[in-house]
């Protein structure tokens, strides 16, 4: 995303002070985006031309509720796309607590050709022949003591017709008309990307497969690298996805989930804040759980519930005390509260039972032939793991590390979310 300093055209009468601002994305890919199958928000329509505006041939216009939409998209694609639309729009609107105000101007090209010679304004063409995207924005701002309030707020979307884009370039344009401005560019994008990715009643990952392939190839970029300010919009679709996958995690993970949202409305606001402010007193953990984040990512990996217990107590064991410990197995690493030295043996039990599936069978912490639903242990010491090993229902194992001791069931990191059931984890010193 660019910032411009020019937009087609003005459709706010007076203007008191302007900031123009414009965001693009170059896309990694283009393939089709899956997902669970989305609730129509309304029957798209294509509405009557007066004498002032003439048909252009190859292009139309489609409306909805929230949306005006010109295309060269075939009219079943348009009224397709204005459905993804408007319920990425109820989310991301919900996700704010403000409902749109006005009319979002979508302008969506599939063939360039089709286009009659300089209707693509000069500030959108390098973006649509680079086949991304560009949001054209101007801002009405007002001074009143020595405040910048924003006035009125006005956006216009040009996109290529892929399956991210224009839903992306949407984002940009809702909070750009809802607050006046889209933050800083780490978080603009970020959510930007966040958007156009978010289903109805799906906590999970679903993201492009190369932004995804990109993602699990690389080092983890620093969190102060990602939210460095000065950053430039448009960069690159690589820079987009770390963006994504912080603003991910912190919507998600219920660590950081109810700092998140005010810190955005802040940025929206324009208030003197920042991520380091706000998360800089759990920089250890956010890094943590970033770089877990990014070692587990998949199709389907939920942040909320592989999110870690922060809170949690431990102890070291001494005579005859045991420790229990629910563990779920819809959950990732789970603390048993009990924490070692290297050659400490324990005594660990376990009673109850759970399920790596829906349609699958009651296992108990010895798991299945293939080894899932079995009880595993790993060991957290100064925020680093050791290797992960196996327990099981009933058995003794000695320390091989210092730390504290966390429990999962063994099942594939981005499938925990349709386990059910649990087991309680006795533990205690060994005779």
């Amino acid at each position: 995303m660019k910032h411009r300093c020019r937009i087609r055209r003005i459709l706010i009468a007076v203007v008191v002070g302007t900031l123009v601002a414009a965001q693009g994305i170059m896309p990694p890919v283009s393939e089709a985006q899956g997902g669970a199958k989305e609730k129509s928000a309304g029957k798209a329509k294509t509405p009557p031309r007066g004498k002032e505006a003439p048909a252009v041939a190859g292009v139309n216009e489609y409306s909805s509720k929230n949306f005006l939409l010109h295309t060269d998209l075939p009219p079943d694609e348009a009224r397709e796309l204005l459905t993804r639309l408007e319920t990425m729009l109820v989310l991301v609107s919900g996700y704010f607590q403000k409902p749109n105000s006005q009319m979002i101007e979508m302008n969506v090209v599939k063939n360039q050709a089709s286009w009659p010679p300089n209707s693509i304004p000069p500030d959108a063409l390098p973006s649509i022949e680079a086949k991304a995207g560009i949001t054209l924005s101007v801002t009405q701002t007002r001074t009143t003591g020595g405040q910048r309030q924003v006035v009125a707020a006005k956006s216009i979307v040009w996109a290529v017709a892929d399956r991210g884009t224009p839903q992306h370039e949407a984002v940009h344009a809702y909070c750009h008309q809802s607050f006046g401005r889209t933050g800083p560019t780490w978080y603009s994008e970020g959510m930007a990307e966040l958007g156009q990715y978010w289903k109805a009643k799906e906590d999970g990952v679903h993201i492009h497969e190369g932004v995804l392939k990109y993602l699990k190839s690389q080092e983890p970029k620093e969190l102060t690298e990602i939210v460095a300010p000065n950053q430039k919009t448009g960069d690159s679709w690589q820079n987009y996805s770390w963006r994504w996958a912080l603003c991910h995690l912190l919507a998600a993970n219920p660590n950081y989930k109810e700092r998140f949202k005010p810190l955005g409305l802040a940025l929206l606001s324009d208030q003197q804040t920042s991520f380091e402010e706000v998360y800089g007193p759990m920089a250890k953990e956010i890094n943590f759980e970033y770089s877990f984040f990014l070692k587990h990512l998949d199709q389907g990996f939920r942040a909320d519930l592989c999110s870690w217990d922060w809170k949690a107590k431990f102890q070291k064991l001494k005579g005859t005390a045991s420790v229990q410990a629910k563990i779920d197995a819809m959950r990732g690493w789970q603390p048993a509260r009990v924490v070692v030295k290297a050659g400490d043996k324990l005594s660990i039990s376990t009673t109850g039972e759970w399920m790596v599936s829906k349609s699958g069978k009651k296992l108990s912490a010895d798991g299945d032939e293939e080894g899932k639903g079995k009880l595993m242990g790993i060991l957290f010491e100064d925020y680093r793991l050791s290797e992960p090993f196996e327990l099981g229902a009933n058995c003794e194992w000695e320390a091989t590390g210092d730390g504290n001791l966390y429990l999962r069931c063994r099942d594939d990191w981005n499938s925990i979310a349709d386990n059910s059931g649990s087991v309680t984890v006795k533990i205690k010193l060994a005779n």
